[in-house]
């Protein structure tokens, strides 16, 4: 049986990391899939970075790009001196971690029918599964979903994406399951693009999925793991960013 650890969106939150990855070290996983935007964030970037170095040196990881990676990577000397969370980024990252996103693809695929994104199959801007209504995000329609998710290699049983940072289950059809397993980093957030709108979990626990291959199916079990937040608060504080402390306290974007 093929057994997965899914985290998603860590967003620089070492402390939310470690606790996700010994509760799944624990329960005997030995396989990881990282969906991108790993490093974001007022908190942790390098020993995030270093965290999954490691992890890589002993266990299988997969590992795919998200829109925040390519934000680090892309930085201009303009975007660094508009953004002190771009800039304190840079200043934490070396060399090695810098090369390491620039390495990371956009997409993968892998045994018994499973592809990883990080929005859409063909977007990391996207969201998959919601949609922004007044301000607040809706499942998409079966239909809108099936647009975004496109024409997939058609022996794709299960389709993993994050970006919206709120776990979800959804079966498209007979054959599809899309999967997002949540935010490991950051539960909560407000943005402007393409609306306005709040992503909430109401949660300050930290987010994961574990998947298994067992008798020709996916199953899914999404996995919500209590930590210590405040070191991660106070990181955010430190760095100017009270909406960022508050989302990790609380679980909900500040209004």
């Amino acid at each position: 049986m093929s057994r997965y650890a899914v985290l998603s969106d860590i967003h620089s939150n070492i402390w939310a990391l470690n606790a996700v990855l010994e509760d799944a070290l624990n329960s005997g996983i030995t396989q990881f899939i990282n969906l991108g935007d790993i490093l974001y964030g007022p908190l942790a970037p390098h020993a995030t970075y270093q965290r999954l170095a490691d992890l890589e040196k002993h266990y299988a990881v997969t590992t795919i790009s998200g829109n925040q990676d390519r934000d680090i990577v892309a930085a201009t000397e303009a975007a660094l001196a508009a953004n002190p969370t771009l800039r304190f980024i840079h200043t934490e990252l070396g060399a090695d971690a810098l090369a390491w996103l620039s390495s990371l693809p956009f997409d993968a695929h892998l045994p018994n029918g499973l592809q990883l994104c990080h929005g859409t199959p063909q977007s990391d801007l996207i969201y998959l599964l919601e949609t922004i209504q007044n301000m607040r995000t809706t499942l998409r329609s079966t239909s809108e979903i099936e647009g975004l998710v496109g024409k997939l290699p058609p022996a794709t049983r299960l389709l993993l994406c994050g970006h919206t940072h709120l776990p979800r289950q959804v079966e498209l059809n007979t054959t599809l399951t899309i999967v997002n397993p949540g935010s490991v980093g950051l539960p909560a957030y407000a943005d402007d693009e393409p609306a306005p709108h709040r992503m909430e979990t109401r949660s300050n626990c930290a987010q994961y999925a574990i998947i298994s291959f067992a008798n020709q199916q996916w199953h899914c079990e999404q996995r919500a793991i209590a930590y210590d937040f405040e070191p991660a608060a106070q990181a955010a504080l430190a760095r100017n960013r009270a909406d960022w402390a508050h989302a990790l306290r609380t679980g909900y974007a500040p209004v």
